[in-house]
């Protein structure tokens, strides 16, 4: 099914043009104010590295809801079309939206993979940011995670994600670039260290993803984001990490016959459906219903307690959803991008990573204040947005690239 056609941009600049940008006098901290100087160097240097910078302008300013200064998207914006799609992998049929320059039949492939939420493809962000990235002159692709969909974290969606970078590659000619977010950024890591998927796997790009989700279970329970430094911050955690544990392993919370109604309550409430949170709330019983609140306080002893006992009765299951393992062993160029205050997933697993990775390995990492889990501030300071402009320039200079492998 084709959809309309649409108009977008995006944009960035080249290491080598660094020492240029000390001559260029910012008088404002706009977008327009960068992209006036990016066009200045871009006709000094008239370099692809410049350019890639202009289009990560765009892409910024497209998911933070911001208007693309004009200057930008005159030089980088791309007509789009949009189409839905259902592929054949070895597991079963696979639902997909592709996103395709319409004057660029061959463009370079990218998967995008959209994190823990029921809307799946369908999730507005990561329609936004896939139309962004397609418009800088990507196909992109984004396949339907089910078990990630429905706030199950698993090993399906480790296989899902092989194989549908392994169906683009194919249809593509070539290992694609993939970004994984939240914890799909963890599992697509998984994905590219298995011998079975690793050729088609040209990067990945992991944005505020679990290293270990053992770790990032214990942050649930106590708070405390431990860093490799040895550290420890005071994050309270936001209630949605927590929930999603709690609706995936109910059973290990209430009892067998409470099971099934107070799901129908953390599935309303995590899919912000209000008028269905009240109804199912009022099929429960009273206990229930002291249950049902109970779990939704994050923060309380009794619901950290529970948590932890989780985390001890899920602690294999946990260990072979996290990438951190394979880590030191894993060839594919890997970005790392967190947010600074995230209390989903906390930035030390990025900083976590980055420490287990090899230097040939891990290409770029930023921990950024402009970003909270997924959503970018519409108001950074210009020195922030610059190096989250410039770490996206270099992963779309990443899936603009030939590739290397076979």
């Amino acid at each position: 099914m084709r959809r309309p056609e649409k108009e977008y941009g995006t944009s960035r600049l080249a290491h080598q043009l660094r020492r240029a940008r000390t001559a260029i006098t910012l008088r404002k901290k706009t977008s327009a104010a960068i992209a006036a100087a990016l066009v200045d160097l871009l006709c000094l240097a008239a370099r692809p590295f410049a350019l890639v910078h202009m289009q990560a302008i765009a892409v910024l300013d497209q998911v933070s809801g911001q208007p693309v200064p004009r200057i930008v998207g005159d030089f980088v914006a791309e007509p789009i079309t949009v189409e839905d799609l259902n592929f054949t992998a070895e597991s079963g049929p696979i639902r997909a939206r592709i996103y395709l320059p319409t004057d660029k039949p061959n463009a370079p492939a990218l998967i995008i993979l959209h994190g823990v939420h029921h809307l799946g493809i369908d999730e507005p962000r990561l329609e936004a940011f896939a139309a962004a990235m397609a418009s800088s002159g990507l196909r992109v692709l984004t396949p339907e995670l089910p078990d990630i969909k429905d706030y199950r974290v698993g090993q399906a969606s480790i296989r899902t994600i092989g194989e549908s970078t392994r169906w683009f590659a194919r249809r593509t000619g070539g290992p694609v670039g993939v970004i994984g977010a939240s914890f799909s950024g963890g599992l697509a890591l998984l994905a590219a260290a298995d011998p079975l998927y690793h050729p088609s796997f040209k990067f990945v790009l992991a944005v505020g993803s679990p290293g270990s989700m053992g770790r990032v279970l214990q942050y649930y329970s106590t708070s405390q984001d431990v860093r490799p430094n040895g550290t420890v911050e005071i994050l309270p955690a936001h209630e949605y990490g927590p929930l999603v544990v709690e609706y995936e392993s109910l059973e290990d919370f209430v009892a067998p016959p409470d099971i099934a109604p107070i799901r129908d309550v953390l599935r309303a409430h995590l899919y912000e459906d209000r008028p269905a949170e009240v109804a199912a709330t009022a099929r429960l019983t009273p206990a229930q219903r002291a249950e049902a609140l109970q779990l939704m306080d994050a923060n309380s002893p009794t619901t950290r307690a529970e948590l932890a006992a989780s985390e001890a009765n899920h602690a294999d299951e946990m260990a072979g959803l996290s990438p951190d393992s394979k880590l030191r062993s894993l060839t594919t160029p890997v970005y790392l991008l967190h947010g600074e205050a995230d209390n989903i997933i906390p930035s030390a697993e990025t900083l976590w990573m980055a420490s287990e990775l090899q230097s040939e390995t891990l290409q770029a990492m930023l921990v950024s204040p402009i970003i909270s889990h997924l959503d970018v501030s519409a108001q950074p300071s210009l020195a922030d947005r610059w190096r989250l402009i410039h770490f996206f320039a270099l992963v779309l200079h990443a899936a603009e690239k030939p590739s290397a492998k076979p």
